[in-house]
């Protein structure tokens, strides 16, 4: 693998590092502290009448960034797509102040890019960016691969770990889409939950970014996903059986192949 430039990492380290923690879509389209309009009845209205900005506004900005990322993450929102204000105001039934406010987040974090005169669109990687993240994933989860080897000796951590990533034992072929990158998003946070470094653990989620998982997984072949699947158990047992060496061995090995198979994608996935 190329030696990754110090400039280049400084940028994109700095890029990316705020938090994403993706977030399950709420149950109603209410913010938090508001009730669901009352349909059909003389006091119907959208939910977010009445509320006092100064005291709901922060609230309303969290629920709106749980959203647009668990939109992003399970594919209701696809790279490149548009996130039309309008829209969004009428669905979340929330002001326009709290969503440009979410979208200035997500723009800071990496998932939206700011278009003039487009607006907001869901971010499509550069070929260039897809392998500097890739270069820069190898580092810090062989790192937590290392340490989570070191920490499952404890009987929480390896109890934590051992139920975590359960479903890489199943024996059912997986196919492309959100269950198999749910359950790699899964498979990797619980490596870099066992490492015990918080840090780490912010980092890689951020590098793992959702939508270049999105922006590739329709062109993987089932032979790529049973690979990476196989691959998750050989991590999975070095580090169960305490030999951080070859868990750091694996995943380099690992992240290596995935950035073969993405560099494989055709460029029209890619922006320019």
């Amino acid at each position: 693998m190329p030696a990754f430039p110090p400039a280049a990492a400084q940028r994109f380290v700095s890029d990316f590092c705020m938090t994403i923690l993706p977030g399950d879509p709420l149950s109603t389209g209410c913010p938090p502290d508001t009730e669901p309009a009352m349909v059909g009845t003389a006091n119907s209205r959208p939910c977010s009448e009445g509320v006092d900005e100064g005291r709901h506004r922060g609230g309303t900005v969290d629920y709106v960034l749980d959203h647009l990322r668990a939109g992003v993450m399970q594919g209701r929102y696809a790279p490149g797509q548009r996130l039309i204000e309008a829209d969004l105001t009428r669905d979340l039934r929330v002001s326009r102040g709290p969503l440009r406010e979410a979208l200035r987040r997500l723009s800071a974090e990496g998932l939206v890019e700011m278009v003039p005169n487009r607006g907001a669109l869901v971010r499509r990687l550069t070929l260039r960016e897809m392998r500097e993240l890739f270069q820069i994933r190898v580092g810090l989860e062989a790192l937590a691969a290392q340490l989570a080897a070191q920490a499952v000796g404890e009987a929480e951590v390896r109890e934590r770990f051992e139920r975590e990533i359960g479903p890489i034992w199943d024996q059912t072929p997986r196919l492309a889409g959100p269950d198999y990158i749910n359950e790699n998003h899964r498979f990797h946070d619980a490596i870099t939950q066992a490492s015990g470094n918080e840090q780490l653990m912010k980092l890689t989620r951020q590098l793992r970014l959702p939508a270049l998982m999105y922006q590739i997984v329709g062109t993987l072949k089932p032979e790529n996903i049973a690979a990476s699947v196989a691959e998750h158990r050989l991590i999975a047992r070095a580090i169960l059986d305490g030999d951080g060496q070859r868990a750091q061995e694996l995943v380099r090995s690992h992240l290596s192949r995935a950035l073969d198979v993405a560099e494989a994608t055709p460029n029209q996935w890619f922006s320019a």
